[in-house]
């Protein structure tokens, strides 16, 4: 009897065992919460930057049933194809908010796109916006909060340097936030730049956390640029609650690490521009920061330059600083981090991690354990080569990541030059030789550097959806070298020996980078300056330069001499100073005066210009493929699948395979198994399977959405919608908002 009682109570401790097992490893495999899931509230849809939607009315079997359900136009795209639209829209209880290619926020129902109200700023600010000339400042979404009781409803956006407070409800600006409804990113800076001129806007939304309003900035990239501080406000009275320094200051971490003890004095950039994610159960807030100003010529700001290019985890209540991790050491590259990073919670090794993965330009994704900032998988710092201009000292090393595996080419050799036709590659041939470095991080020098991928990725704003479910991220990638070659910034005299004029050299100082040292430009993007007096009279000009146009930012910071100098200049449609496109350009005769007191004045050499590789015919220089839609397993690292991602109808009518083209937004993954994506230079939205990369479906747009899908259900019907706003690339511009859902 005592055995038969010791069999009967090790049964029952074998079975309290299992079920305390059972339930521990139900805590441990607990399925996603995919209800969080199921609306687009935020930007990117959800504040920890997902790009996911659990809803799967639309799946792998009906999607080709899919068609237009409604469309709305703003009425306010720009008939010289200037205007852009970048805008991922959020749906909050059955009304869409988003905003047009002229900065109008509107609320639509979602259900049908009729318009329910609309705030123009030119009412609010109309020097700033109402002009045709002026700058069409690009916004990419919006912020919502809330009160507890749902009677405060706010929606939060970007305009130029404002972030403006308006009344979910009405559409009225909210006068009690800020100054008179809006808060302006020059302010509160811990730097007086008030009147200055300085150039800080925003294109992406911040982040919502509580009652704050998380937000970063984008500046000027020249060595003169702003301060790229990150600050949160009150949400309801638009009063700064925290800043953290991205150049630190005295006391503050990271302020050793900088030999010149005074940089964070004269020094800008650090920004984050690319928007940010929030773990809303730790509190932590997420956010990809740029490089110090300027690009490419880093002797004014030597050592490492934290925080510049890095992975901030900072308290999202208080501002204070958690961890970090730099992904480009002393960038010369331009190689900011370009999107918001997504937070996912991954199965690795056979344990649960709460993760950040974020991706780059140049096509790798670096992933850390969310809570202590440790690397994911193993990154190793890698020599790079170390020979440079005078006056710059490369970081010896850059952190190459072993897992997860690219997802875009590293390398550019001759033997990846482009092979559409035989002359075609003959030419392009010649080009590529004349740029002599192509290993990725050597210094910028004058005999060249291709830079592969792009100054635009590889990754880019748009950023990466991630399946909550799989762990497996989607991201599109823009296959394309550009050519970067640095000359002297021009001196007094021209090489000839002719004095320089004054706003000959403030072009070559302030314009050179972009439109070429000869003025003629980089296509859409960087248009040529060559006959602009004809075009444009002073009056146009200066304003022009003062509050910028299309993707260029404003110049109001110029000096007043410089500037009436520089109206001249390009009035008189005088021949801009020296050398050619992408040929390596001769050095001119002499060299800046470095007395003076400008920081500009203290960068001895410039960018040549911003220079895609292309053919005769606007075709990358590179074998295909020139854009591509990858899936990548985060608990692995390994690459599952990549497929072309666009085309060009001519070359495929001409027998060519899908090539894919340069793109420029984000994807989508949906619980139906389907990724959405437009992104592509030919006007299309497109529906891949999720597992295979397969398309399934494909839809024409009146122009190309540079843009993220929203996806979202009303009264029990999934839509999916994009912005049509094309102007990027050579694209026409747009003004629709296209939804489309399976027919009722």
């Amino acid at each position: 009897m005592y055995s038969a009682r010791i069999k009967y109570y090790g049964f029952l401790l074998s079975l309290l065992f299992f079920v305390l097992a059972s339930c521990r490893v139900g805590i441990e495999e607990a399925p996603v919460d995919l209800q969080k899931y199921s609306g687009w509230e935020a930007y990117s849809g959800t504040k920890d930057g997902m790009r996911y939607s659990s809803i799967d009315q639309v799946t792998t079997s009906n999607v080709k049933n899919l068609e237009i359900a409604w469309r709305y136009s703003s009425g306010d795209r720009d008939s010289l194809n200037r205007t852009q639209n970048q805008c991922n829209p959020i749906i909050v209880d059955g009304i869409l908010y988003g905003t047009s290619p002229r900065l109008k926020l509107f609320a639509l129902d979602a259900a049908n796109g009729v318009e329910k109200w609309v705030f123009d700023p030119a009412v609010e600010d109309p020097g700033a916006t109402d002009d045709p000339l002026h700058f069409y400042k690009v916004n990419r979404g919006v912020m919502y909060w809330q009160d507890k009781g749902g009677k405060d409803r706010r929606i939060f956006y970007n305009v130029g340097s404002r972030i403006y407070g308006i009344d979910a409800a009405g559409g009225q600006p909210i006068r009690s936030f800020g100054v008179d409804g809006y808060i302006d990113l020059i302010l509160d800076l811990d730097k007086d730049l008030a009147g200055s001129g300085a150039y800080i806007v925003n294109t992406t939304p911040g982040v919502i956390y509580r009652d704050l309003l998380i937000t970063g900035s984008r500046v000027a990239e020249s060595a003169d640029g702003a301060p790229g501080h990150i600050r949160a406000y009150d949400v309801r009275t638009g009063k700064r609650k925290w800043i953290f320094h991205t150049i630190p200051h005295p006391g503050e971490p990271g302020y050793e690490s900088w030999p010149d003890k005074e940089a964070y004095k004269k020094l800008g950039g650090a920004n984050s521009w690319a928007g940010m994610s929030v773990d809303e159960n730790s509190g932590i807030v997420y956010i990809p920061t740029g490089s110090v100003s300027g690009d490419f010529y880093g002797g004014i700001r030597e050592g490492q330059n934290l925080f510049a290019n890095s992975l901030l985890a900072l308290d999202a209540e208080s501002g204070k600083y958690i961890w970090h991790y730099q992904t480009v050491h002393h960038d010369l590259w331009d190689r900011d981090l370009p999107a918001n990073p997504n937070l996912v919670d991954l199965q690795i090794d056979g344990k649960k991690r709460e993760v950040v993965a974020q991706i780059t330009k140049h096509g790798f994704i670096f992933m850390f354990d969310r809570i202590s900032g440790k690397p994911i998988f193993p990154i190793e710092e890698i020599p790079v080569p170390q020979e440079a201009l005078p006056g710059e000292k490369p970081w010896p090393t850059q952190p190459i990541p072993t897992l997860p595996e690219p997802f875009a080419r590293q390398n550019f050799k001759e033997e990846d030059v482009t092979n559409i036709s035989p002359e075609t590659h003959k030419r392009m041939l010649e080009i590529y030789k004349q740029i002599e470095h192509t290993e990725m991080f050597t210094p910028p020098s004058k005999a060249g550097n291709w830079i592969f991928p792009g100054f635009d990725g590889g990754g880019e704003w748009g950023g990466a959806a991630v399946d909550p479910e799989t762990g497996i991220l989607y991201v599109n990638s823009s296959e394309l070298p550009w050519a970067m070659v640095m000359v002297d910034v021009p001196g007094e005299k021209n090489a000839d020996g002719h004095a320089r004029s004054d706003g000959n050299r403030a072009f070559g100082k302030y314009c050179a980078a972009c439109h070429g040292l000869d003025g003629r430009g980089n296509g859409s993007s960087s248009p040529s300056l060559e006959n602009i007096g004809k075009k444009y009279t002073p009056n146009d000009l200066k304003g022009i330069i003062d509050n910028g146009i299309n993707m260029m930012p404003s110049f109001r910071h110029i000096p007043d001499s410089e500037k009436a100098a520089l109206v001249a200049f390009l009035n008189q449609t005088e021949a801009a100073p020296g050398a050619v496109t992408i040929e390596v350009p001769k050095e001119p005769a002499n060299r800046p005066n470095d007395s003076t007191s400008s920081i500009l004045d203290q960068v001895p050499y410039q960018m040549a210009g911003y220079n895609r590789f292309l053919d005769e015919d606007g075709y990358p220089g590179i074998k295909p493929p020139w854009g591509t839609l990858n899936a990548v397993d985060l608990n692995t690292g390994k690459l599952l699948w990549k497929v072309t991602l666009g085309e060009y109808p001519e070359l495929t009518a001409r027998g060519i395979p899908a090539t894919g083209t340069e793109n420029y937004g984000g994807p989508v993954v949906t619980g139906g198994g389907l990724v959405f994506i437009a992104a592509t230079k030919d006007s299309k939205i497109r529906a891949f399977d999720k597992n295979t990369g397969n398309i399934l479906w494909e839809a024409d747009l009146p122009v190309p959405g540079y843009a993220t899908p929203a996806v979202y259900e009303v009264a029990g019907r999934q839509y999916i919608v994009i912005a049509c706003g094309g102007g990027k690339i050579g694209s026409a511009s747009g003004d629709e908002y296209i939804a489309f859902s399976l027919p009722e």
